[in-house]
């Protein structure tokens, strides 16, 4: 069974959640797969893979030979990482062999996840996430892309390009109007996640590339809320504070910061900027009628220069996979699969891409 977004319903008719951006249209976003165990994307979340390593040390303990110490859960990326490369055989086979488990749910996952309709034409999956920036999940990814190539799937699955800090907030300049790209040259981001909040400058660097595809970002600031376990208020607040410190620092170093502000959160996100479910992560309660994330910031940011603040917001995942928009060019349907605290997917269909094949047809018959 699964639960569509964009899949089945029709385009968003406000500016936030629309299925319909500029150039590209969101054929879904937020699915809900689900079989006999639950949510079949949890099996590829972060903790599958500690799951898939316990089991492993679990049954190596029954006869003492697990040559890991402390909890999984607690063993960091860059711990796995060393064991890899710098641990005893043992060591390193036990990580690979989580690797190898992971790698078989990934693969099971995005079977599942193709025979929906909105996946079925997808060409190119970008892999992003937490999980991703480790050679623990860059093995996992590769791994997982020769199974469905073994498989006969005509399926690229590849890392995303920038660091997924930073993806989730360089997406957000593909959210933003064209008139904007005109008079300035930098934007405000905001990455919100189960654990953390990110708010940041892009620089849309159109100059040295007017696709977007140089886009980077200039500076910014993380919070890790889930340390501290604020409640909802307390946390927009120290958003709100965030996002003007990121703009005056910019402002003096002379960037021209549009008054626009690129939200990634998770859930589904309604036209009017409600969070209709999936942000339960999000610390005190983000789906609540009389809550709305887009008047909140409104508020706290008013204003950007001499103009009022545009904000748009779109889902999370969705916006990690706008980072690589540019570099899906010469594909006509692709998606992402951002893995971390839970698995968010996004699926896309370039418009442009037919609209110039479509084109090109027609001038070769002439």
């Amino acid at each position: 069974m699964a639960t569509a977004t964009a899949e089945t319903r029709n385009a968003a008719t406000g500016p936030h959640g629309a299925t319909e951006l500029p150039s590209v249209a969101i054929t879904s976003y937020n699915l809900e797969v689900r079989d006999d165990d639950g949510f079949v994307g949890d099996k590829a979340s972060r903790s599958a893979f500690v799951g898939h390593l316990d089991a492993l040390r679990n049954h190596l303990r029954r006869n003492g030979d697990d040559p890991l110490k402390g909890k999984t859960a607690e063993i960091s990326k860059r711990e796995l990482d060393a064991l890899i490369k710098e641990g005893d055989a043992a060591e390193a086979a036990l990580v690979l062999s989580a690797v190898e488990g992971f790698a078989q749910s990934l693969a099971f996952v995005i079977r599942r996840f193709a025979r929906l309709k909105s996946w079925a034409l997808v060409e190119r999956i970008v892999v992003g996430g937490g999980f991703r920036e480790s050679r623990v999940g860059e093995l996992a990814i590769a791994r997982a892309a020769i199974i469905l190539r073994t498989d006969g799937r005509a399926l690229d699955l590849v890392p995303v390009s920038h660091h997924p800090d930073e993806a989730g907030l360089v997406g957000s300049a593909h959210l933003a109007p064209k008139w904007m790209f005109e008079a300035y040259d930098s934007l405000v981001a905001v990455d919100i996640g189960g654990s953390n909040i990110r708010a940041g400058i892009v620089e849309l660097r159109q100059k040295k590339s007017p696709d977007l595809s140089k886009a980077r970002v200039w500076k910014s600031e993380l919070w890790r809320h889930a340390d501290e376990e604020p409640s909802r208020d307390q946390a927009i607040k120290r958003l709100g504070k965030m996002l003007r410190d990121q703009i005056e620092n910019a402002e003096k170093e002379g960037l021209r910061v549009a008054p626009f502000i690129g939200v990634g959160c998770p859930g589904l996100i309604q036209p009017d900027g409600a969070i209709e479910r999936g942000a339960q992560n999000l610390p005190g309660n983000w789906e609540s009628s009389r809550f709305n994330l887009v008047d909140s910031i409104r508020q706290l940011v008013p204003a950007i220069g001499d103009h009022e603040t545009e904000i748009v917001m779109h889902n999370d995942a969705v916006i990690q996979g706008l980072s690589e928009m540019p570099a899906m060019q010469d594909v006509e349907n692709w998606a992402v699969l951002t893995i971390g605290t839970g698995l968010g997917n996004a699926s896309y269909h370039n418009r442009d891409k037919v609209k110039a094949g479509k084109k090109d047809k027609a001038e070769g018959k002439r």
